[in-house]
């Protein structure tokens, strides 16, 4: 076990970062990490991910450029950092690899397999960005469960401030103070901790008050704008719980909700009909260009 001065001095060797996934969370990890200077291995699933991912990351950093918060030679220094790879061996130096892919465990337990047995350095970290599935299962893995820890982020990833740090029975306290000093001194994030268990402490509380909205649609109660309007207005929220929906992925929220309820078997986590309905028709909200709103 290491103290706070210590972790500090083992963070400041972090600098060689993997995160597998590319979607709107990998490519937003990869994009902080990149703008703190470290040199980000981005794992996609084949060659042709690169390109859309490529972009995902160009979007971001544009829309950072507009918003005065880099400049451009910020903005070219983040995209020389990055490297896309297809193929996981390629992360045999990393001392950091994020795992940011959906929501599915047998895919995250058999990425956790493969980076275990192909990363060489003996303290690397293992960390997920799952949002619900309890860090000891993917830990259970892995040959050095200690290492292993979940790092949930929330989007959009680069304005967010908040991450939390969730370690399993088996994770190290040097782990946890390694990970904690990384994403606040190089990544510049705030941090709460969480106990391993699922949906951690703010998808707890948040996918009931989603999934409460989406009853209120089924039953007719009231439509989408006018429970979007009345929590806008009424509660100062900056976005609508149906909006949030459509941002996350019905899919995911979906995934998450049934998550939550295997463990808690509470009735406020279970998925409504309606939302099952709309991810079995791919209505999934913005990636797909509808769901409770129309995107197209």
């Amino acid at each position: 076990m290491v103290g706070i001065g210590g972790a500090e001095c083992m963070m400041s060797e972090i600098r060689r970062v993997g995160v597998v996934g590319c979607g709107l969370m990998g490519s937003g990890i990869a994009e902080l990490c990149a703008r703190a200077g470290l040199d980000v291995l981005v794992a996609v699933s084949g060659e042709a991910s690169i390109a859309p991912g490529r972009r995902r990351l160009l979007k971001s950093l544009d829309r950072g450029l507009r918003m005065g918060t880099i400049t451009e030679t910020e903005r070219d220094g983040a995209l020389a950092h990055i490297s896309f790879v297809t193929d996981l061996c390629a992360f045999g130096d990393r001392q950091l690899v994020f795992e940011a892919v959906p929501e599915l465990e047998p895919v995250k337990l058999d990425i956790f397999g493969t980076i275990d047995k192909v990363a060489n350095d003996p303290a690397v970290i293992f960390a997920s960005n799952t949002s619900a599935i309890p860090i000891i299962r993917l830990a259970r893995v892995t040959s050095r469960p200690e290492q292993v820890i979940g790092t949930h982020f929330f989007s959009p990833v680069p304005s967010i401030p908040l991450v939390e740090l969730i370690g399993s029975l088996l994770t190290a306290e040097e782990t946890r103070l390694r990970t904690e000093a990384f994403v606040t001194k190089e990544l510049g994030k705030q941090v709460i901790r969480s106990p391993d268990r699922a949906g951690f402490v703010v998808n707890v509380l948040l996918i009931p008050y989603l999934l409460a909205a989406v009853r209120m649609v089924e039953s007719g109660f009231a439509p989408a704008d006018v429970i979007d309007k009345g929590m806008v207005l009424g509660c100062s929220y900056p976005l609508g719980p149906l909006k949030l929906i459509d941002l996350i992925g019905l899919d995911t929220l979906a995934l998450v909700a049934a998550e939550l309820y295997e463990e808690f078997k509470e009735p406020q986590f279970a998925p409504p009909p309606l939302l099952m309905r709309m991810v079995e028709g791919r209505l999934l909200g913005k990636k797909s260009g509808r769901g409770f709103y129309d995107y197209r």
